[in-house]
């Protein structure tokens, strides 16, 4: 039974008892209490009174549930700290305050941009070179980024520092562990022939979502992970690591992941929605960023299988990278989306060239 249906019960079995005390009433006074009509009728009155009241204002609750306009947030991966901002601004009403009831769900089969474009959840979030494929295919999916997470790729390829891997060209003779993706092959051979490594004497083992900690003491030599988490994990496990950031190797590698992406037809449809969206989550991240560890508190209640103090550490750690230098949370660059572009089609990831300016739209941030 729905919450609406349960209170329409409540509410009807309240009219019904106040129905049974008037009669009560009436027929006590028809029987011989006739010095005390006036003011059983006064009672009769003030009750009706109450429990029409009641039912208005339960209709206005109902009423002002019923407006909020349903979103869907459909997450990249399972719930972390890149998506605290969104569990802040749902725990605080920032979202209701906008007139939405969003739902953050984790992905099922299929990505992010596949179901955002097909209308199964409103906003996704995903990385710049999924929302590139997307938009560069023989069939383009209408997809397009409203807001960067994080400024900077905080992604890099890790190694436990007795692997002695400190340049892309100590990868050559090492085993890396990675999920099967050409993406990685081009970004692998790309950082190699930058320091004239041979990409040929490079072993890639494919460990599907396998703990890079496991990994690296029992199956390969490095990962590509995220500082902001494995690389926190690590610190806190008192794991000293080797960590080649991708940015700083390859200026041209800094792009944004992960990023907030909608289709063209909500776009279209409802932007106003969007910027009601965007507004309430620039809110939640603004938190995060202030509040630290009173947000990695907020995202414990809605994920509490994560580690607290991991929680805690990474929170620290992204609050001084989800606007870094830019100016205001979400903003992006025109050029950060050419470059990037430009290297997947120089390296033969994409069948068509990138229309950058029409991936991205910095319109819907809040000022």
């Amino acid at each position: 039974m729905s919450l609406l249906m349960k209170k329409l019960v409540k509410m009807n079995l309240k009219i019904i008892a106040a129905t049974l005390m008037v009669g009560l009433i009436l027929a006590f006074t028809n029987v011989g209490c006739t010095g005390s009509k006036t003011n059983k009728n006064q009672e009769i009155e003030d009750t009706q009174k109450t429990e029409n009241n009641q039912s208005i204002d339960n209709n206005t609750e109902d009423k002002g549930k019923e407006q909020l306009q349903d979103v869907k947030v459909l997450l990249d991966w399972v719930p972390n700290t890149n998506h605290t901002g969104l569990y802040v601004a749902l725990k605080n009403g920032y979202y209701e305050e906008e007139g939405l009831n969003v739902s953050i769900i984790q992905p099922p089969e299929g990505g992010s941009a596949e179901l955002v474009a097909a209308g199964q959840a409103d906003f996704g979030i995903g990385y710049q070179e999924q929302v590139t494929y997307a938009r560069t295919t023989k069939n383009p999916l209408p997809v397009k980024a409203v807001a960067a997470i994080i400024q900077h790729n905080t992604s890099g390829f890790a190694s436990p520092v007795e692997k002695n891997i400190k340049t892309p060209k100590d990868f050559e003779g090492k085993k890396y562990g990675g999920w099967g993706s050409p993406m990685e092959d081009a970004m692998l051979k790309g950082v190699m022939e930058k320091y004239n490594a041979d990409f040929n004497k490079l072993t890639i083992v494919n460990i599907g979502m396998a703990d890079f900690f496991t990994s690296v003491q029992r199956d390969v030599d490095f990962c590509w992970i995220y500082y902001g988490w494995d690389g926190i994990a690590a610190e806190l496990k008192g794991i000293p690591l080797n960590f080649i950031k991708l940015q700083d190797v390859d200026p041209e590698l800094d792009f944004y992941t992960p990023l907030i992406m909608t289709s063209e037809s909500l776009i279209e449809k409802d932007p106003e929605m969007i910027r009601k969206f965007l507004r309430a989550t620039a809110k939640g991240y603004k938190y995060a960023i202030e509040k630290p560890e009173e947000a990695a508190e907020i995202l414990l209640e809605y994920a509490p299988e994560i580690d607290r103090q991991l929680a805690i550490e990474s929170q620290k750690y992204l609050a001084k990278e989800y606007i870094a230098d830019a100016k205001r949370w979400g903003e992006m660059k025109k050029e950060v989306w050419e470059t990037y572009g430009n290297w997947m089609y120089k390296n033969g990831l994409l069948e068509s060239e990138l229309d950058a300016e029409e991936a991205f739209a910095n319109e819907f941030l809040p000022e």
